[in-house]
């Protein structure tokens, strides 16, 4: 099988997995509570994308690495945001439903933040074009598995439950062999702009991490609320960016700043997630 063929499949269990946590009533104790999560889908909608076009031009990236990060700064929130949620203490049924939310609502706000940065790192005419049916294709690749996920997880709830953990597994393990064949497949430039990248990679985690907090608790959001929200914001969907990049724009250039973000993101969540759980004991 190859890469691009491996790409929908890998996405689908990884948004399976995240279905099999989620219930009606994650959905609806976020209605009735809706300021933390609204809050978090705006950082990550408005302000995210500021950020990341901030470091694009602070580091200078050739302009398909740059739509590359913008594409991996618009995408949603990555299942594993729940884990790092839980480790922290951060409230994690936030971290579901508003994941599940988010990659409903990139719908719409991928294809623009992709779109305006084609055309202002490529240039106007020399857009890579969004293909409408593959992009909707990913998209059913999200959204499909998350309801049957759901699904079984009502139908079937002591299975369900019982295989959340070995389906995340699976997933994380995915993720891995999606991050490393991406990095595997496009070696030289990897290697070439590995520096630049890396960096901005790391320094856009952290930037996402601290506001993924501090706005949110600057709107008196509770400290397990923001937790969450800081987990959901400082970790992206790098599945889905890398699945757009190829799958979508036919750009395997344009999925190396997502899966180099999926390498170092771990290092400073980890340690917010250390850092949050000392403070919550």
């Amino acid at each position: 099988m190859s890469f691009s063929l491996f790409l929908p499949v890998a996405l689908a269990l990884v948004m399976f997995g995240l279905g099999l946590t989620l219930t009606g009533a994650d959905l609806r104790r976020v209605a009735r509570s809706p300021k933390a999560a609204a809050i978090t889908l705006a950082c990550q909608m408005l302000v995210l994308p500021v950020v990341g076009f901030g470091l694009v031009l602070l580091f200078d990236l050739p302009a398909e690495l740059a739509v590359g990060a913008m594409l991996l700064a618009a995408s949603p929130g990555g299942s594993s945001a729940s884990l790092f949620s839980h480790l922290a203490g951060g409230d994690v049924a936030l971290n579901i439903a508003v994941t599940a939310l988010n990659s409903v609502l990139a719908l719409v706000t991928l294809p623009i933040v992709v779109d305006l940065s084609m055309t202002y790192f490529l240039g106007a005419g020399k857009e890579i074009g969004i293909q409408a049916d593959k992009l909707a294709q990913v998209f059913a690749g999200v959204l499909v598995p998350v309801g049957l996920g759901m699904w079984v997880r009502h139908r079937y709830s002591g299975w369900a439950q019982r295989m959340a953990g070995p389906v995340k597994v699976a997933a994380i393990v995915v993720l891995f062999v999606v991050v490393t064949t991406a990095v595997v497949t496009q070696w030289t430039v990897f290697v070439a702009h590995l520096g630049g990248v890396g960096l901005l990679a790391l320094l856009f985690c952290v930037c996402c991490l601290v506001i993924g907090y501090l706005v949110p608790r600057a709107f008196r959001v509770a400290r397990e609320q923001a937790i969450a929200s800081a987990m959901e914001i400082g970790i992206h969907n790098g599945v889905l960016a890398i699945a757009v990049a190829v799958s979508v724009l036919g750009s395997p250039t344009m999925a190396i700043p997502a899966a180099v973000y999926g390498i170092v993101m771990n290092f400073p969540t980890a340690v917010a997630a250390w850092l949050f759980g000392r403070g919550r004991r």
